[in-house]
């Protein structure tokens, strides 16, 4: 028996793997590995870790709970972009850079409709930011990578596709989000916040949820949706949405009806109760209405008209199209800004 040493085995074995990848499949790969540290050279530094502190520290038997989870930095003077649920009850956040700086931060604003939360650092420092790309120029297959801090393991990073555009997901506060990027880039808590990236090197998402039990199936909300609600929150520290005064159903429309008011769509919203005093109340809803168009928008379901009440319709008349008993109806309301809940 003729006895090969160990090192010219696995050398042998190496070079016979090597031969039975194409040389056209060895570049892509190269290509593929290539494009990901770039990536991570470029963006990593941009991605911190979040240890959260909720509650009130000040006061016996109210210290409240803390968290970690991830965030990236969007702005040089230390603007950081992370998930509502990280950041929006925090009464005290630690931050620790890629380069291992301590600092500290505060809650400029966020937006549990969306599970966005902006965080600026304190400390006068100049640290290195990630771009705010494009997210509507993503194609399902794309490769993508997420960067954040799992399970407390910092600077991790997954790779992965896009699955799929568009999807809507519940957040905490019963909205939905619209625009979610689904990915198979792993994610576990601690992700949360943290970016998801494109091989250009752009942030086209924050990633935000998981669903338990399931493989690869991962959410983040789309980068223009974020442009957006981190405008909102630096004018206005909060996101400005319009708000009617009426809890309302969705409901079908049975065709005959549907025929006679010359309708397209198989459903609408009805409203079933009107708080006095509101904007729908001096504009004359009543409860039994049947909302079918919003300022010319469609109204086929209740988040139809959740989606229309936007920012921009506070204080302007906006027209309503309702069926009322055989008739239809155009009222003229004008929407007042939505009050947020007083958080605990």
């Amino acid at each position: 028996m003729t006895i090969i040493p160990l090192s010219d085995a696995l050398r042998s074995g190496r070079n016979a793997a090597q031969a039975a990848i194409p040389p056209d499949d060895q570049a892509l790969l190269d290509a593929y590995s290539r494009a990901v540290i770039d990536v991570v050279e470029r963006v990593g530094p941009a991605v911190v870790r979040l240890a959260v502190l909720n509650g009130n520290p000040g006061r016996p038997g109210q210290e409240g709970r803390g968290g970690t989870g991830s965030g990236v930095i969007v702005a040089p003077d230390g603007l950081i972009l992370t998930n509502s649920h990280v950041a929006g009850t925090a009464s005290r956040i630690e931050v620790t850079t890629a380069d291992g700086q301590d600092l500290h931060a505060r809650l400029v604003g966020d937006d549990p409709d969306t599970d966005l939360a902006l965080i600026r650092v304190d400390e006068a420092v100049t640290l290195p930011s990630a771009l705010l790309g494009d997210s509507k120029r993503l194609k399902r297959g794309q490769l993508v990578i997420a960067i954040g801090n799992p399970l407390g393991f910092e600077s991790t990073v997954t790779t992965g596709v896009v699955s799929a555009l568009g999807r809507s997901l519940r957040s905490r506060s019963g909205r939905l989000i619209d625009d979610v990027i689904q990915t198979d880039a792993a994610l576990n808590p601690g992700n949360s916040g943290g970016p998801l990236v494109s091989s250009r090197g752009e942030v086209v998402g924050i990633n935000t949820a998981v669903i338990l039990g399931a493989q690869g199936i991962c959410f983040a909300v789309a980068a223009n949706t974020a442009s957006f609600v981190l405008g909102e929150l630096v004018r206005h520290g909060r996101v400005r949405r319009a708000f009617v005064g009426i809890a309302a159903q969705q409901t079908a429309v049975p065709p005959l009806r549907r025929r006679a008011a010359g309708l397209t769509q198989d459903g609408a919203v009805m409203v079933g109760t009107v708080e006095p005093g509101s904007a729908a109340d001096r504009a004359g809803l009543r409860p039994g209405d049947i909302i079918v168009a919003l300022d010319g928008i469609t109204i086929a379901g209740a988040d139809d008209l959740v989606r229309a009440l936007t920012g921009d319709k506070i204080g302007r008349t906006v027209a309503v199209d309702v069926l009322r008993g055989t008739e239809r109806l155009t009222l003229n309301l004008v929407p007042e800004e939505r009050r947020r809940p007083v958080r605990q």
